[in-house]
């Protein structure tokens, strides 16, 4: 770069200084002088005239005010430029006072019509006719076509930047320069700013194509990070095309972080199907995936929701042994969790505690969820929260709450779902741990527990259950009474159930209609009608209004049981005052009813008669 400049700044030189040649030609009758001065060399000047006697006339911002009146020849900022020079003009004034650069004349200077006379490193040559001529040595020479290269530069990147303002094709623009492009020219163009990123990659490719040009590894990857530093997709498709042709060709290795970034940026705008396609190529390219590689990938898919590509890539990651940092395993967990491959995040989660890595806690409770969710799974997501440690389990409640759930949930045996005794019984042990280490268990958990174990008919551990929450602080609430309720009246243990009913009444401020549904059903299947007609003016008076069910659960058991309509009959005209509409079937079954028992009276009297 200092070259060039240097260059540059030789080449106005050369044209200031024909410039002054030419406005400082001073005519006498037997002589023209010339003064020359160079902004690099300002001290030596000369005279010369057409017999070759050189006579010097040296005029340098002269202190006299004699001379203030004269023309000068310089400018008022070329003297404040030079003014660092006045001193070694004083100090070689010759006897007469003159202010001469030189004392006398140089010996080497050649009397003649052409003479050469040294100034610094440019040499001058005086023609016949009067008009000096530069002449240039080799390295000169060399500097010239320095500085055309700049310019051809300059102008190419011009070019370049010039976005939608091309006539014709680029390619052809860029010939017509006529720049001998090397692999500085490539560099500069890829640092410089504001060029578009077609117009980039069409460079590159041309460049490419040049006699002689080597394209390296380094170029390319700053090719790579211009176009992913935008956002323009069609160009980061126009650089996956190019980076094929160039394998193609095998003019360049690529890197496996110039396919990253590429992988990255088809991540950032959801490319999933471009970035698997990448990820596929690395052998092709004679590239190794990293980790970066693995979790940009799964990332890319996973945002397009392409899950069975994000478990394939997580199976390669696996076997390649190559897991990224916690947090971004974290999220390749997260990411398999959402898709629905809660196994799959399971394997990940169990290499990355091989490796030693500490994940984020949520990402963990959302794969306990997601296995908790499968009944297969469950005992994967138990062993999770077992091997928490002490401090993990103060906020884990959550994993928790989802492990007990996931135990406690029905099975599917074959002909139908119902609890199993090793899962329940699991469930137990694990409130009994989150008892005594933490976290501490809720209602929620201590419901979802009794429902199990009341559904499965172990009432002396759900009412133990019961006990637990009372003394731990816990208020049972109306749906852990109705539990235990109905536990008892599956069992048809009605006095049990009546004692539930009492205590829930004296602890719940108010009891749900459910609780009352529940124990009607066991009397009216004992057939113990009054009792269950008992309890329905009982829910009247502790403000809980029955609804159709329970009317419809009694009429149905009276007519069908007990054949008894005329109580059926009154239940429906209260219901009526009460604003509930008894079904059409229910209907229906209290005048059947009716009709045969009428039909029934009459055969008798008939029989009687007879």
């Amino acid at each position: 770069m200092l070259r060039s400049t240097i260059t540059v700044g030789r080449k106005a030189l050369l044209r200031r200084l024909e410039a002054r040649l030419k406005h400082s030609i001073l005519q006498s009758t037997s002589q023209v002088c010339y003064s020359i001065e160079s902004p690099l060399n300002p001290t030596p000047h000369f005279t010369a005239s057409r017999n070759c006697v050189c006579q010097y006339s040296f005029r340098f911002f002269s202190s006299n005010p004699s001379l203030d009146s004269e023309e000068s020849e310089f400018s008022n900022a070329d003297a404040s430029a030079s003014g660092h020079w006045a001193s070694a003009f004083d100090e070689e004034k010759s006897q007469d006072g003159s202010s001469s650069v030189f004392g006398e004349v140089d010996d080497g200077f050649a009397a003649g019509n052409d003479f050469a006379v040294e100034n610094g490193e440019v040499p001058f040559v005086v023609k016949e006719d009067g008009e000096p001529e530069v002449s240039l040595g080799e390295e000169e020479e060399e500097e010239e076509e320095g500085g055309d290269s700049v310019e051809k530069l300059e102008r190419m990147l011009s070019l370049l930047q010039s976005s939608g303002m091309v006539e014709g094709s680029l390619e052809s623009s860029l010939e017509d320069i006529g720049l001998n492009v090397d692999e500085e020219h490539v560099i500069k163009v890829l640092e410089t700013k504001y060029i578009p990123g077609e117009n980039l990659i069409e460079f590159f490719s041309w460049a490419s194509r040049r006699p002689g040009m080597a394209m390296s590894t380094t170029m390319v990857e700053m090719l790579t990070r211009a176009i992913c530093s935008g956002e323009t997709m069609r160009d980061a498709y126009a650089l996956w095309k190019l980076l094929n042709e160039l394998r193609e060709k095998e003019i360049v290795v690529l890197s496996t972080d110039i396919l990253n970034e590429l992988i990255s940026f088809f991540s950032r705008f959801a490319k999933g199907k471009a970035a698997y396609e990448v990820f596929n190529k690395f052998g092709d390219f004679g590239c190794e995936p990293n980790s970066d590689t693995y979790y940009f990938t799964i990332e890319a898919v996973s945002r397009r929701k392409i899950y069975d590509w994000a478990s394939s890539v997580s199976e390669k990651m696996l076997g390649a042994q190559k897991l990224p940092d916690a947090c971004r395993v974290g999220k390749i967990i997260s990411f398999l969790c959402k898709g629905n491959k809660a196994r799959d995040a399971h394997l990940v989660y169990m290499a990355a505690k091989g490796n030693g890595i500490s994940l984020p806690q949520t990402s963990v409770n959302l794969l306990i969820k997601s296995l908790c969710d499968k009944d297969e799974d469950v005992y994967s997501a138990f062993e999770m929260v077992q091997e928490f440690s002490r401090d993990e389990r103060k906020h884990a409640i959550y994993s928790f709450s989802s492990v007990i759930q996931g135990l406690c949930r029905p099975k599917d045996d074959g002909e139908k779902k119902a609890h199993r005794s090793k899962d329940v019984q699991e469930a137990k042990n694990l409130l009994l741990s989150m008892v005594d280490a933490g976290p501490p268990p809720g209602n929620a958990v201590f419901n979802t527990v009794i429902t199990a174990l009341s559904k499965q008919g172990d009432m002396e551990e759900a009412t133990k259950s019961l006990k637990m929450m009372e003394d731990r602080g816990l208020k049972p609430d109306v749906y852990t009474y109705t539990v235990i309720i109905s536990g008892y009246v599956r069992k048809l243990e009605m006095d049990e159930a009546r004692k539930i009913l009492d205590d829930a009444k004296k602890k719940c401020s108010k009891l749900s209609s459910a609780t009352y549904h529940t124990l009607i059903r066991g009397y009216c299947k004992l057939e113990q009608f009054d009792e269950a007609l008992g309890l329905l003016r009982e829910m009247k008076e502790h403000g809980v209004q029955p609804s159709a069910d329970e009317y419809n659960k009694l009429i149905q058991s009276l007519c069908l049981n007990a054949l008894d309509w005329e109580k059926a009959e009154k239940l429906l005209e209260e219901m009526k005052g009460n604003g509930v509409h008894l079904n059409a079937i229910t209907k229906g079954l209290i005048r059947a009813v009716k009709e045969m028992e009428q039909d029934e009276l009459e055969r008798k009297e008939m029989t009687v008669d007879a």
